[in-house]
């Protein structure tokens, strides 16, 4: 019964006159003893009664056409919502033994006989009353108290998981600490090279042979922080699930070919001796992904082997997966950490000397991007000085077959004018200065609003656009000049610091060619300068 209703009393008499005479009676004391009264002309409407409605006690006339008070009486006990309801007969006949016992068989609580007692029916249902009043009240607290119960489970369930996760956060709060610390100590050595090279161009004086080796050190140490800002970027998608895969069918071995080649052509391999089987192993992945997971498991394994160890890489096809595994003779993983070597900010042993360098996260970034490919990523060790093994398990998918090339090429004569919308000075400055190096005619715009009238004063071929402008941003500068007829086919290549799904997603939209992420790399830009218009491509800022 909700709290807001009253106990209610039902009588069932077929008789309207008797009926009406003993609701009218109830009603007199109903507001006084706090009860509502409902009637029933026979047991079917009394049954439809009970099914609606909770009752503190039934007055049920004995004597009824169809089916008497004994029969409803046993309906209404029959059903399980109805069972405990107190039934009082009432009979204008004073009942022998036989119909007593028979009466209490069918669930009779009490017996009233006509004439009917005021005295005595408002005592026989006040006390019926207050027992269903009791029950209710008996019934909500012990909802309170299962209420208060199971708030308390919840609490002390919350309190327990909220320890266990304060546990779990300050063992993790040394790695963090140490991490930034390394975080600092990467940042800063390639900033203090870059900065004492750009103090030696400055000089005057300064030999041809110094200033060539202050330029390839700035280009070099650009590159490195550009890797770090990467590697971060690329482990926070891949832990949110932002990362979105290029997957094609490809031949996984000249992939790592390749990035062998890299670390050979900048003289990393130099020293170790190398076992290198790349067998056959197609698999459906995004190059660029896969390229990242290979580098940096040889990066790693070049990293913790001194110089004179061996490295091992081999391709193999086992049970349907293809198996890139990754061997060394270096440091190796001591058997507390191995469980761990795939977490975030896991680097072993740091120390302030640490010859090893790098953040702690290429491993945890390689196994995010496995997984994000179906596979599956390991590591075994013997322990400390054992050397380390890495093994990758892609699903293998079946081989590309090979399509005839083209007859032929077009050569193109002449290089596309390219407007260059950007309000950082030195950027568009050096921008510039590259393109033109290249001979392409560059025009210049400090932000959206140059940059429209611009393009439609000159009609370039292609406008390369900064998102993040003054005035009017990129995504507005796009959408007017695919508005205008006029500037409708200018190719439009975004350059953006921002490189997540939703980035490339807003600049398509906004009528962009080409989504590329800073910092550009410029051969990659030279290449897609040269590639006719393709809407909806998107390049990696390091391809």
């Amino acid at each position: 019964m909700p709290n807001s209703e009253k106990p209610k009393i039902l009588v069932v008499n077929d008789d309207a006159a008797s009926l009406l005479a003993l609701t009218s009676l109830l009603e007199l004391w109903a507001e006084e003893s706090n009860y509502e009264v409902m009637s029933a002309r026979s047991g079917q409407d009394a049954l439809r009664e009970v099914l609606r409605h909770d009752f503190a006690v039934i007055l049920l006339d004995v004597n009824m056409p169809g089916m008497d008070g004994f029969e409803t009486a046993e309906a209404i006990h029959q059903r399980p919502r109805s069972a405990d309801i107190p039934i009082i007969f009432v009979t204008a006949f004073l009942a022998d033994e036989i119909d007593r016992l028979k009466a209490y068989q069918r669930g009779a609580a009490d017996f009233l006989f006509t004439p009917v007692i005021p005295q005595v029916l408002r005592a026989k249902v006040q006390v019926f009353v207050a027992l269903a009043t009791k029950n209710e009240q008996l019934k909500r607290q012990a909802e309170k108290l299962s209420q208060r119960t199971t708030e308390l489970t919840a609490t002390n369930k919350r309190l327990v998981r909220e320890m266990e996760e304060r546990r779990a956060a300050e063992r993790k709060s040394s790695a963090k600490d140490e991490f930034l610390a390394m975080l600092g100590h990467e940042l800063r050595n390639p900033l203090s090279a870059i900065s004492s090279a750009s103090s030696l161009l400055g000089m005057p004086g300064a030999a041809a042979e110094s200033s060539g080796r202050a330029r390839l050190i700035i280009q070099r140490q650009t590159q490195h922080l550009s890797r770090i800002v990467d590697d971060l970027l690329d482990l926070s998608r891949a832990m949110s699930g932002k990362i979105l895969l290029s997957k094609k069918r490809m031949d996984l071995g000249p992939l790592v070919s390749g990035c062998l080649d890299t670390f050979r052509a900048t003289g990393r391999t130099a020293g170790y001796q190398l076992d290198v089987r790349l067998g056959g192993g197609w698999v459906e992945g995004d190059p660029t992904r896969l390229e990242q997971i290979a580098t940096n498991l040889i990066d790693n394994a070049l990293k913790y082997t001194p110089s004179g160890g061996s490295i091992g890489i081999a391709i193999d096809t086992v049970d349907g997966e293809v198996v890139l595994t990754v061997s060394d003779s270096g440091v190796g993983i001591p058997p507390d950490l191995l469980p761990h070597v795939f977490d975030v900010f896991v680097q072993g042993s740091i120390s302030i000397d640490r010859s090893q360098g790098g953040l702690g996260i290429g491993l945890s970034l390689v196994r995010r991007l496995v997984e994000l490919h179906g596979g599956s990523v390991s590591a075994a060790s013997t322990g400390a000085g054992a050397g380390s093994t890495f093994e990758i398990r892609l699903p293998r998918s079946e081989p590309e077959q090979a399509e005839d090339a083209p007859a032929g090429t077009v050569a193109v004569s002449d290089k596309p004018t390219v407007l260059l919308i950007e309000d950082n000075d030195d950027g568009r400055e050096m921008m510039a200065t590259m393109l033109v190096s290249y001979g392409y005619p560059v025009l210049q715009a400090r932000d959206g609003l140059e940059g429209v009238s611009l393009a439609g004063a000159k009609l370039p071929d292609v406008a390369l656009v900064d998102i993040g402008l003054p005035g009017i941003d990129g995504y507005e500068v796009a959408r007017r000049l695919r508005k205008d007829a006029a500037t409708h086919g200018i190719r439009l290549i975004a350059l953006t610091g921002y490189g997540l799904a939703e980035d490339q997603r807003r600049v398509l939209e906004a009528g962009f060619d080409l989504h590329m992420v800073k910092p550009v790399d410029f051969a990659t830009l030279l290449a897609r300068l040269a590639e006719p218009a393709s809407q909806g491509d998107t390049a990696p800022a390091n391809a």
